[in-house]
């Protein structure tokens, strides 16, 4: 049985889910994030970060004081000995951790956003009994084992195997994972294998205990940054898993992998918007101060550009993890597969640019070490490749959506016609975009992404037909599919979150700057967005390339 469909997808389909605008109002303890976030900072004045750095190692000190103050269990539920913290409050701390020392907050972040996070969504409570109070207590770190040597986003065909024994019960475990975070510093890992390789995505997620007999973990592997976080290979051989290890049901294990993995994005668009928002008073500071031509940088405009564009992207992003958090808040299982796409897409895409003018804001100071652009940068650059790199996230939504299609017409019981005609009255029949908003500004913000609905309406239904089982391979109209569907949800989530600003008089004037300069920029991208087919310079492109790898020897 095939999940429901999210909130985007059913947006495209026709019918915009307008409760959005009353669930939006978030709760968030202050008194809990402040709390762990000054427990972080007490951390960073006794630990240096730099010396960390020059290590490539959190001491072990350090962990032991990161796990006494709540930093592996504030997401945990108290019955297990976590903080029992609220998802809002999570990614709220994170954002804040983020602005700090990202790679040190990896630690936690990981461990918490995708390690241990099968256990609490999918565990039995003898599972939960057994492993969230060591992963609470930091008495034992977690690791999400998925990535392989060969195989990185294409999940469903990794090669790790577990084979069951009928002889004690077990399953024996065999493979390689690598770039795994938090290798070095686990305890515990999450780990995902194939049941039967006949069965490509048949898979099974496993709690592994890395002191088992069978299980290797490499040395960390010298990264460009995060060095404070731990990334090794792992091996299995012959690992025996005891059945009640086993998360879930035989077969779930892609499941269980994705739906963790909405987590992580989310975690990774917190950690975004705080970076972004940090980024943006690094340089109104340095704008105000430093003088060129006789007069503060400020006063010039590609300085003020830098400085608009950090703000608004960090207020967009922040909506849209709200409103993310808010369907996961409501349903922790919900299917928010193209949504959580869309904030990582946007935030890591966005905060990397808002990353980069800030130390060109800084200018050659801003080249230093001693200064904290560089470590930014160098930090933040591998989440564009993580969790599923920016080329996968740029085509995965529209792909995910039409692919859903096509399970639910192939499991239809009338004739094929009959599904095309029923798929085509639904996609004509009038949409149901119903927002419920009165102020000017919001209404006219909300018309402009009806017209993007419309029109990815129709192209979910044209694109199959036009490409048939070629359109995963038709990249450049994908991308422009998704870029367009992110500039609409980003829009969405705005006017629902100022919605309720405004009904409790919080509204403020920035606010509907930060709107109106994210429509204004949305409708500069539709303009070249609303074609679904290569254009002469991506089919130039495509000739160009094969010159060039003519050129290049083997």
């Amino acid at each position: 049985m095939m999940e429901k469909a999210g909130f985007l997808e059913t947006a495209y389909r026709g019918v915009l889910d307008s409760s959005i605008f009353e669930k939006f109002p978030i709760h968030v303890d202050q008194t809990k994030v402040e709390a762990l976030v000054s427990a972080y900072e007490a951390l960073l004045r006794d630990f240096s970060p730099q010396e960390i750095e020059a290590q490539g190692k959190v001491p072990d000190a350090m962990l032991r004081r990161m796990g006494e103050a709540g930093l592996f269990g504030f997401s945990i539920a108290p019955e297990y000995g976590g903080l029992g913290l609220t998802l809002w409050e999570y990614l709220e701390v994170i954002r804040e951790m983020a602005r700090l020392d990202l790679s040190i907050a990896l630690v936690s972040i990981a461990h918490l956003s995708i390690g241990v996070k099968g256990i609490q969504l999918f565990g039995t409570e003898e599972q939960k009994q057994k492993y969230l109070p060591p992963a609470a207590s930091g008495d034992m770190i977690f690791s999400y084992a998925l990535t392989e040597p060969h195989i990185g986003s294409d999940a469903k065909h990794i090669q790790t195997t577990a084979v069951f024994s009928e002889a004690d019960g077990c399953y024996i475990l065999n493979g390689q994972k690598t770039y795994i975070t938090n290798a070095n510093y686990a305890g515990g890992l999450t780990v995902f294998a194939q049941l039967n390789p006949d069965r490509p995505g048949h898979m099974g997620a496993f709690i592994v205990e890395t002191h088992w007999d069978g299980v290797e973990v490499g040395a960390d592997m010298p990264k460009m940054g995060l060095k404070a976080s731990s990334t090794a290979a792992i091996h299995f051989k012959d690992v025996r898993v005891p059945r009640e290890n086993l998360l879930g049901k035989p077969g779930d294990g892609f499941k269980i992998a994705m739906t963790i993995l909405n987590y992580g994005r989310l975690g990774l668009g917190a950690a975004a918007t705080g970076l972004m928002e940090q980024s943006v008073e690094d340089m109104v500071r340095r704008a105000r101060t430093r003088v060129q031509f006789g007069v503060p940088i400020e006063r010039f405009e590609l300085i003020q550009e830098k400085i608009v564009k950090g703000r608004a992207y960090a207020f967009a992003n922040d909506a849209m993890t709200t409103m993310t958090a808010s369907f996961l808040e409501a349903d922790p299982y919900r299917n928010t597969a193209m949504e959580t796409s869309h904030v990582k897409l946007f935030g890591t895409t966005r905060a990397w640019d808002v990353l980069y003018d800030a130390l060109q804001t800084a200018g050659g100071s801003g080249y230093l070490t001693t200064q904290p652009y560089e470590k930014r940068l160098r930090d933040f650059r591998v989440t564009t490749i993580f969790e599923g790199t920016t080329e996968i996230h740029s085509i995965y939504p529209p792909l995910f959506a039409m692919r859903r299609m096509a399970r639910e017409a192939a499991q239809d019981p009338r004739g094929p016609w009959d599904t095309i005609k029923a798929l085509w009255r639904r996609f004509t029949a009038p949409m149901q975009w119903s927002v419920p908003v009165t102020d000017r500004d919001l209404k006219r913000a909300a018309r402009q992404a009806a017209r993007n609905g419309r029109f990815l309406r129709y192209a979910l239904l044209i694109l199959p037909a036009l490409y048939g089982r070629k359109v995963e391979f038709k990249e450049y109209v994908l991308r422009r599919f998704t870029t367009l569907s992110l500039y609409t949800f980003a829009i969405l989530a705005m006017v629902a979150r100022m919605q309720k600003d405004l009904d409790r008089g919080l509204l403020t004037d920035e606010s509907r700057l930060l709107l109106a300069y994210m429509v204004e920029e949305m409708k500069e991208c539709r303009r070249g967005c609303l074609k679904l087919w290569n254009t002469k310079k991506e089919r130039i492109g495509a000739e160009i390339y094969r010159w060039v790898r003519a050129s290049v020897s083997e």
